[in-house]
């Protein structure tokens, strides 16, 4: 019998679950390794050179360790900054993480669109760039928040976080006088991994309802297209590995994201 793909998740933190849940879903065939580079949390506090030189080598111990068939960067900041390098080095597939601009624009109805990110990755020429290829005349707004990671973070972690906090990141990405105008905003892209941790607050703090643009399922379909037709789902598991080498004490919060496995 084959055996069972091996896919490594890679974040900067916890938002890669998001991806890793949807992966987990499309195939359940899969050992999962995820890993949180919680030592270097957030990459926001770091130069673009810094995190390039950080997660190049960190990435091929990982390769090295767990010799996954797929590697999964999943998180904005890394993927705009190494994906290129990552394919020059590594002989194993890479799937990435960018602001999905192109479908958000494409199904605007108001032509106004929201991008949530990091201060990093809004600002970055990557980002510009999907912009200038993809707006199709929208009028795209860049929103970079500052806290939202770390209160996504803190929030599966269990502490109390306020709806205030969540709203005042939020409010920025709605341009228009309410529900009302038509030329209000009505897309709004999660351009870090992080935020649809916090889904379902997001939509009851919204000042009015808008689409929320999430790239994790396509994510998980390119990630199946590349490993090919799905095998049984029996023998598989899962890992979860904090750089900073500190144990995990999440596992009842983590299973959904693993699709109920106990993460090792």
């Amino acid at each position: 019998m084959t055996a069972p793909p091996t896919i490594l998740v890679f974040d900067s933190g916890l938002g890669g679950l998001t991806v890793l849940r949807e992966i987990v879903r499309a195939r359940p065939d899969a050992h999962y390794a995820y890993v949180a580079d919680d030592a270097f949390f957030p990459y926001g506090h770091h130069g673009e050179d810094e995190i390039i030189a950080r997660v190049v080598p960190l990435i091929g111990e990982l390769i090295a360790a767990h010799t996954p068939d797929l590697v999964v960067i999943a998180c904005n900041t890394a993927s705009t900054l190494v994906m290129s390098h990552l394919r020059e080095r590594y002989q194993v597939p890479f799937v990435g993480t960018v602001p999905a601009i192109k479908p958000a624009c494409a199904s605007s109805k108001t032509r106004r669109v929201s991008v949530l990110g990091t201060r990093g990755t809004v600002k970055r020429e990557y980002t510009r760039a999907l912009i200038r290829d993809f707006a199709q005349g929208c009028d795209v707004t860049l929103v970079g928040s500052a806290d939202l990671a770390s209160l996504a973070e803190r929030a599966l972690s269990g502490e109390a976080v306020s709806d205030r906090a969540i709203a005042a990141e939020l409010a920025p990405c709605f341009i228009g006088t309410g529900a009302s105008d038509p030329h209000r905003t009505d897309t709004v892209v999660l351009a870090c991994t992080h935020y649809p941790l916090l889904m379902d607050r997001l939509v009851r703090l919204a000042p009015w309802p808008v689409d929320w643009i999430d790239p994790a399922p396509a994510i998980a379909r390119r990630v199946s297209e590349l490993l090919g037709p799905p095998g049984r789902a029996d023998h598989t598991g899962a890992e979860m590995i904090f750089t900073s080498k500190r144990p995990h004490t999440l596992s009842q919060a983590l299973m959904p994201f693993f699709g109920g496995r106990v993460p090792a």
